[in-house]
Formats: C-alpha cells, structure tokens, sequence
C-alpha cells in the first residue's frame, strides 16, 4: 500500500506526496505552492524525486521554478498545454517509470477542465487533479462539456475500490449541490454527515472511492432517474441522453 501524504496549500488545495516503500523519497504531485512544499521537505528530510503534474492551472504548477532551484529533479506533465519547466510531455500511456524506487504509473488523458488535462493511476490510486472532485466535478474553463463528460465516464470504469486524489477540498460544499439533485439519497444524506464530522476533527475529506462517487457524485449518475428529472425540471427542456443530462448539471452547478 502506496503512503500518500496531503501537504495543504492555499485555501483548498492539496499537493500530494507519494512515498516510495520504506524510504524517504517522493514524488510531487501538483505543487502549486512551493512553500508549505520545501517545510514538509525539511520537516520529514525528504528527497524529492520528481514532479508531476496534472494540468497547467496556476494553483497547480506556480511552485515548479522554485523547487527546481533546489532540487535538479524531472517534472513530467500534459503534453497538450504549455507549461514551463516541463521536461517530461506525456499523454495516455499504460505503464510511466519515473523511477525504480516507486511503481509504474498509468496516464489517463482526461481533458475538460483543461485541454491537455491528465489523470496518474498508481496502484490503485488516481490523482485527478481537477477532473473529478469529491462528489463533483471540474468546471470547463471554456472546453465542450462532452470532453468533460467522456473524462469522467472514463474514471468511472475504473474498479470501485480505486482511491480518489483529487487536488481540492471541494467536498461538503458539493454535497450540498448534491442534496438539492438527490434529496431522497440516503448515501448522499450520510456522507453528508461524515463529511462535517472529518472537517469538524480537522480531517481531509479525501481520498474517497470510487464506489462512494457512483454512490453520491450527479455527476457519476447521470443515468439515473431522479438525477435526470431533477435537471430537466430545472432547464426546462427534455434531456434525451446522458451527456445532455451532464451538460445541463454543469451549467446548474456553475450557478448553483
């Protein structure tokens, strides 16, 4: 089992870092601030290894140039965006070896929040970046909803017991989004009391699973009835498929 850290930046977002198995060294994912990165560093004596990154939004690469001051390590990110400092330009491939010290990764293209915008697969744990949230999803910045749907369809077949590792602490705030589609949800009405239970504790809300998201993300259920009928009751239009569905959900929570 992978040891994963979430080091806070900003008001919401996480960087992650992944341990390799019984050493100090790591991999960075998402370093949008390199401060709270270099005191975690320091703290523990960790050896930072490589970066990765999930997509070029601000909060998650405007830490890159000052950890490469200190550090002369790779960073491997979209092939599909510019992104300064990028040494390693990646799109979908079954098995990344950054290093022997830790397990291959699988790389997911999953554009929609961004156009280059990639997923990691490790052992069962998939960083996401902005893609999928914990019971949401990114918002388009501009790209056709149907990429966005087509992203998260594709994080959807993955086994249910993969752990989700998104890059923000978006959580109860989106659950309340997800009362108002589903209020007869009994998963949702409980993770809604999980939710402010962790945060009360000073807990993060992730990683969650991938079987709770089918369970409590609208944006997982698009099939479903009630979610269906809650969105045409809101657009007032008939919605004949489910990337219809997606697309009316984005546009609702986006002035929700």
């Amino acid at each position: 089992m992978l040891k994963i850290d979430a080091i806070p930046a900003f008001n919401d977002n996480y960087i992650w870092f992944i341990h390799a198995p019984d050493m100090q060294h790591i991999l960075i994912v998402d370093p949008g601030d390199a401060v709270p990165v270099l005191k975690a560093i320091k703290q523990q004596g960790l050896i930072p290894v490589a970066i990765v990154i999930t997509h070029g939004c601000h909060d998650h690469v405007d830490g890159i140039a000052t950890l490469l001051k200190q550090y002369d390590i790779p960073v491997y990110g979209p092939k599909n965006e510019f992104i300064p400092h990028i040494t390693h330009p990646l799109s979908a491939c079954d098995e990344l070896v950054i290093s022997p010290l830790f397990p291959a990764f699988r790389v997911l293209d999953l554009p929609g929040h961004t156009k280059g915008h990639l997923g990691f697969l490790m052992e069962g744990c998939l960083f996401c970046g902005d893609t999928l949230f914990g019971a949401g999803c990114g918002r388009l910045h501009g790209n056709p909803a149907e990429l966005l749907f087509r992203s998260l369809q594709q994080i959807a077949e993955l086994p249910s017991e993969t752990l989700i590792y998104c890059a923000h602490e978006y959580t109860e705030a989106n659950l309340c989004f997800a009362v108002e589609i589903e209020p007869n949800n009994k998963a949702i009405q409980q993770r809604v009391i999980d939710t402010a239970l962790m945060l009360k504790q000073k807990k993060i809300s992730l990683p969650s699973t991938l079987a709770l998201e089918r369970q409590t993300n609208p944006f997982l259920r698009c099939e479903k009835g009630d979610v269906k009928e809650a969105t045409e009751r809101w657009s007032a239009q008939q919605l004949d498929s489910q990337q219809a569905v997606f697309t009316v959900l984005r546009k609702w929570k986006d002035s929700f």
